[in-house]
């Protein structure tokens, strides 16, 4: 067995959370060169990295598996919000057991659903913070009224508006997953007017809570103090690493060869070939999406490369349409949304298999 003392160095799990329009998104870019997969489309407006939108719940574990798979993409990965993306986690939940909402489970099987796959997806990130890149979500703030075991009475607190329901049990699993949770907010003050007993609020500061309070969920590990300006400075230095001194040696320049001056003196052609996108330089012309295929497995289709051929191809061979049947026919049985979105990996390992024989 071995014993390791001291502080290990390592990515870090932050959840920012905080009322609209407070700067959530602002304050996640400018983490170390953050790639955000935008899940609400909130980043528009900003200069920032971003993959497409997720329009489905496999299609943003695909964007997932994509990094972990390229982890010198990025070296912060933001995914804005973990509310919505909880929203697409229910929607694939309901496909697979063809159920209209979460509530058709009965007994509250559906949310603890919901729970299980939320604990895989937190897995899946835990795999990114293990190659050395941060994770960051945001999420939008709920008031909710909290009542304390051993005391009488209640209070209003904000909390991760997570869903209505599943949020008893997600929110506590994404709270306790995070090294910090940032709770970003207007500073209030109540004045009091003259000659009266009311009193007026009044304050625009915003600024970010890092510690547990009753009216609102923080947390974090550094020490930080309780209060900080709503600016990433402020935690900084939590994510800097130090750079490795580089030694310099004089190396004589080597003797050029006939191929390397003519590569030198066409430099410009060659580099303007190699930034064209792979797309650009392949196949400039995408198809149009029919419109009997839904947005979301048009994504999934083009991400990987799959066409209406395949689908034909998988569902006959499983006895579910006959040959020739065309596919706006899958889609008015609901087959696409309801099979294919949510059983895409294993549709995507039988076509392999097909191809093979």
């Amino acid at each position: 067995m071995r014993i390791t003392k001291g502080k290990r160095a390592r990515a870090q799990k932050v959840v920012i959370y905080g009322t609209e329009g407070i700067g959530k998104s602002s304050l996640a870019a400018q983490f170390p060169e953050p790639l955000f997969i935008d899940t609400e489309g909130s980043t528009d407006n900003m200069d920032v990295a971003r993959l497409d939108k997720p329009t489905s719940w496999v299609m943003l574990n695909n964007q997932i598996a994509f990094i972990k798979a390229n982890p010198t993409v990025c070296k912060t990965l933001v995914i804005d919000t973990i509310d919505w993306a909880e929203s697409l986690c229910v929607d694939n939940l309901c496909a697979m057991h063809g159920k209209k909402g979460i509530e058709d489970f009965g007994y509250g099987n559906g949310y603890v659903y919901a729970k299980e796959e939320m604990g895989r997806f937190l897995n899946r990130l835990q795999d990114l913070i293990e190659i050395g890149i941060n994770v960051v979500l945001t999420a939008h703030a709920q008031i909710r009224k909290f009542e304390l075991p051993d005391e009488m009475g209640s209070y209003d607190k904000y909390e991760l508006k997570l869903g209505k329901k599943t949020s008893s049990q997600t929110a506590p699993l994404v709270k306790e997953w995070a090294d910090m949770v940032l709770f970003c907010n207007y500073k209030t003050y109540l004045i009091a007017q003259e000659g009266s007993t009311k009193k007026k609020a009044q304050g625009s500061q915003r600024v970010m809570y890092t510690e547990h309070a009753a009216a609102w969920d923080a947390k974090n590990r550094h020490g930080l103090p309780g209060e900080l300006p709503l600016d990433f400075s402020g935690i900084a230095h939590i994510f800097e690493q130090p750079e490795p001194e580089i030694k310099t040696e004089s190396k004589k320049e080597p003797v050029k060869t006939g191929s390397e001056i003519i590569e030198d003196k066409f430099k410009d052609v060659i580099t303007e070939v190699a930034n064209k996108p792979i797309e650009e330089l392949v196949n400039p012309f995408k198809p149009d999406k029919p419109d009997y295929i839904p947005q979301p497995l048009w994504d999934l289709m083009e991400q990987d490369g799959i066409t209406e051929d395949d689908i034909k191809l998988v569902s006959e061979s499983k006895g579910y349409f006959p040959k020739g049947t065309p596919m706006s026919v899958y889609n008015e049985q609901g087959y696409l949304t309801g099979y294919i979105i949510p059983k895409w990996e294993g549709l995507k390992q039988l076509l392999k298999e097909l191809k093979q024989k």
